[in-house]
């Protein structure tokens, strides 16, 4: 599946149940969809083109939003352990769409990130949260992690 990111060689296993990529911030193999192509391909643009630490990013992150229990795609977390970004991917033929900001920003609630990223893989947004007011202004681009960082 073509994305608008580079192509990245991942480790993939197949068996009787289908095929899955190594998750490189999880440590194992994970079921290989459509949406986790996508975060496997984002992450490791982070990473490589980004600069960001490897050892501050998790995958698949839980929180606890009104009593029920989800899972934010990727946590990225600053220097001192704080959320910092966080990301949602969709499959490439979802369109993103006002429902996923929605669904961000609500994870973000929990989180306090800075930075929120939505990706499907083609289309790539990034806005950044104002922590007093809660008001937003997407980027032009994603900034290195250093850059995000000096974010106040």
């Amino acid at each position: 599946m073509q994305l608008n990111l580079p192509h990245y060689d991942f480790r993939l296993r197949r068996d009787d149940r289908g095929t899955a990529i190594f998750d490189r911030l999880r440590k194992r193999y994970v079921a290989l969809t459509p949406e986790e192509w996508v975060r496997q391909h984002f992450v490791e643009w982070l990473i490589r083109e980004r600069a960001f630490p490897q050892e501050l990013m998790a995958n698949e992150v839980t929180l606890t939003l009104n009593g029920v229990t989800r899972r934010c795609d990727t946590l990225v977390a600053d220097r001192a352990g704080q959320p910092l970004v966080v990301a949602e991917y969709k499959a490439p033929t979802v369109k993103v769409s006002q429902h996923t900001f929605d669904q961000i920003v609500r994870y973000n609630s929990v989180l306090r990130a800075r930075i929120l990223i939505v990706s499907n893989g083609i289309n790539h947004y990034c806005c950044q949260i104002n922590p007093d007011n809660g008001s937003y202004a997407f980027l032009p681009d994603i900034p290195n992690y250093n850059s995000i960082c000096q974010i106040t």
